[in-house]
């Protein structure tokens, strides 16, 4: 195999699949992801406790995937200290169609925000994830996208497709 293919390859992997789209000035942002996994699957992976601690990498504390239940992640550091913290509140859930929730980082000065999910077919065996995130502030969601935001969530849409796929 010649270095240009390697190269090739290499930033195939790398590829970005997860698009965000930030407007100037406004306090939200939505994201879209296409999966080779079949709605119910992909849908699953947000709403069964052992899925979601899996392909996000942390402890799922408490999951109630219900209008009005609530939910609890936490991850550690190798020494056992809370290295982050999110819960919410389900607004709505409709299953294999849409998710509703509040969202918060205990710690930071991101505030609370809102996630409204929605899952569509595409194929039998591809579907969509795209998710309206509103802010406090515009100044707020900008604060977000300064971090590495992006890369972090294409990495977790990444492990989400590759654990996803064992189920298939």
């Amino acid at each position: 195999m010649s270095y240009g293919i390697r190269v090739i390859k290499y930033l195939n992997i790398m590829e970005r699949k997860t698009k965000i789209n930030a407007e100037d000035g406004k306090q939200d942002i939505v994201i879209t992801r296409e999966f080779d996994l079949p709605l119910e699957l992909l849908f699953r992976a947000f709403a069964e406790p052992e899925l979601v601690a899996q392909w996000m990498g942390t402890k799922v504390l408490k999951l109630e995937c219900k209008k009005h239940g609530s939910y609890l992640f936490e991850t550690c550091d190798p020494k056992g200290n809370v290295a982050f913290q999110a819960n919410g509140v389900f607004h709505e859930f409709i299953p294999n169609r849409k998710i509703t929730r509040t969202f918060e980082m205990d710690n930071v000065p991101f505030g609370v925000q809102l996630e409204i999910t929605e899952f569509e077919k595409l194929t039998d065996d591809t579907s969509k994830l795209s998710m309206h995130v509103i802010y406090e502030s515009p100044a707020q969601r900008d604060e977000l996208l300064k971090l590495p935001f992006a890369q972090g969530l294409n990495y977790a849409h990444n492990r989400l497709q590759d654990f996803m796929n064992k189920l298939k």
